[in-house]
């Protein structure tokens, strides 16, 4: 039986509200790209599946780049002299910009301006700001809160650490028959942000936990990295295992309401990528395939020239395209359970595709064999008679050694779950056999 046959015996209902608690779970942590904050979402996750953690050195060049101090912050704030906080991180990690130098000062509000940041067209929302490789501070408030502001002295407050320290991340390793792995990434760098950050971690969590109780066709490689010099440093210190890596996604913002877009690989035509996009085609909601920018998440690292990997971006709605993106209107408000059901259901058909898309021969390929004999023109239930027995015909008609059950699911049109139950049964039924790569001039 299938991954996705099996998902689909489960109610999928009560799956998303067990995605969404652990997304709330992981939500009040400030996270960044490196500091206690990551640590504590990889300890989270490491209840779930077994991953291993791995700290790589501030300082430690990584191709182009080198990693950053770490990062820790404990509190901070806005505060009139003697009095009350207007600007509070307690109240949201938001409000301070991530990776923020130290400071206690006494200033008028005049040079607190230029490091506050607020969303003049959505007055109640708090904007996310970074400043990872520049030395800066700032507060990250609502235009409303910045309006209130009175024309006096402040107490400007912010206890944090920028010192020498450590990167890091997670990985999680599901060996296969093959050697041959297929790379699922996530960033986990991303403060009190739902959608952007939690949705894939929660999804890739999940995900990892139902294949490891599976007897795999491919390995599988887990990753949970900061954004960007994440995947770079994973990249740097694992170049001997990149060889293995046949393809990959990187899932992020997996939670709205929007429907799914799969971001190609740059090669643009390889097997994840046809597979992603039948299965987004076939999900029951709208859905879009991107082709390939060098702007976006850690697919630009995976599929920068020198690895080129197969490595695709499956979302729902587009980073950047949405109004609540980095923003505080991310929350948890923003993402759904069933949403998160059924991103990890298009997930799950993407793994069964790449787990079952082999090639066929059939055994009477001399006209059309007959399949009432064999109890094979009736339906077994689930889809309509005459689907199943259109799906049966088209799997004899195409398995001629050269088609796989992907193509044959491409050019029917017909959802590749329904093309590979199909074989399964002409299998079954003594019409099929399945090919194997040391099938002499079928390879």
């Amino acid at each position: 039986m299938s991954l996705l046959k099996k998902l689909e015996e489960r109610d999928l209902g009560a799956i998303g509200q067990e995605l969404y608690s652990f997304a709330a779970d992981m939500f009040p942590i400030c996270r960044s790209i490196t500091g206690d904050g990551i640590r504590r979402t990889l300890e989270m996750i490491k209840k779930e599946i077994p991953i291993q953690t791995f700290e790589v050195p501030s300082g430690t060049t990584v191709y182009d780049w080198t990693v950053p101090k770490e990062w820790n912050i404990r509190d901070a704030s806005i505060r009139i002299p003697g009095g009350s906080r207007v600007v509070n991180f307690q109240d949201n990690n938001l409000h301070v910009m991530n990776y923020s130098i130290p400071v206690r000062e006494t200033m008028p509000l005049s040079e607190l301006k230029p490091h506050l940041f607020s969303l003049p067209d959505r007055p109640e929302w708090i904007p996310y700001r970074t400043s990872y490789y520049q030395p800066n501070w700032g507060f990250c408030l609502s235009h409303n809160q910045l309006l209130a502001l009175e024309d006096r002295d402040y107490e400007v407050f912010i206890d944090a650490t920028l010192e020498d320290g450590h990167l890091t991340y997670g990985e999680y390793f599901l060996p296969g028959k093959s050697s041959e792995e297929i790379l699922i990434s996530c960033h986990a760098c991303h403060p009190s942000l739902a959608n952007d950050n939690l949705s894939g971690l929660a999804v890739a969590t999940f995900l990892a936990d139902l294949l490891s109780r599976q007897d795999l066709r491919y390995s599988y490689r887990f990753v949970f990295i900061p954004g960007t010099i994440g995947a770079i440093t994973w990249l740097a210190r694992n170049q001997e295992k990149v060889a293995n890596i046949r393809y990959g996604l990187v899932l992020t913002g997996i939670g709205d309401k929007g429907g799914f877009h799969y971001k190609k690989s740059r090669r643009g035509d390889t097997e994840i990528d046809r597979a992603a996009a039948h299965v987004v085609k076939h999900c029951g909601e709208d859905s879009e395939v991107l082709d390939f920018s060098p702007y976006g998440y850690d697919e630009r690292q995976y599929c920068s020239p020198g690895f080129n990997l197969a490595v695709g971006c499956l979302m729902r709605s587009v980073w950047g395209t949405f109004p609540e993106y980095h923003t505080s209107a991310d929350n948890l408000d923003f993402i759904q359970p069933m949403q998160l059901a059924r991103s990890l259901r298009v997930c799950v058909g993407i793994a069964d595709v790449l787990e079952n898309n082999g090639r066929y021969c059939n055994l009477s390929p001399y006209c059309e064999p007959q399949l009432g004999k064999r109890n094979l023109y009736r339906s077994t239930g689930g889809d309509s008679i005459g689907t199943e027995i259109n799906a049966r015909l088209w799997v004899l008609n195409f398995s001629d050694g050269e088609n796989t059950l992907l193509d044959i699911a491409e050019r029917s049109g017909l959802p590749f779950a329904t093309i590979n139950n199909a074989a399964e049964l002409l299998c079954q039924g003594g019409l099929l056999s399945a090919i194997t790569d040391g099938d002499a001039g079928l390879a």
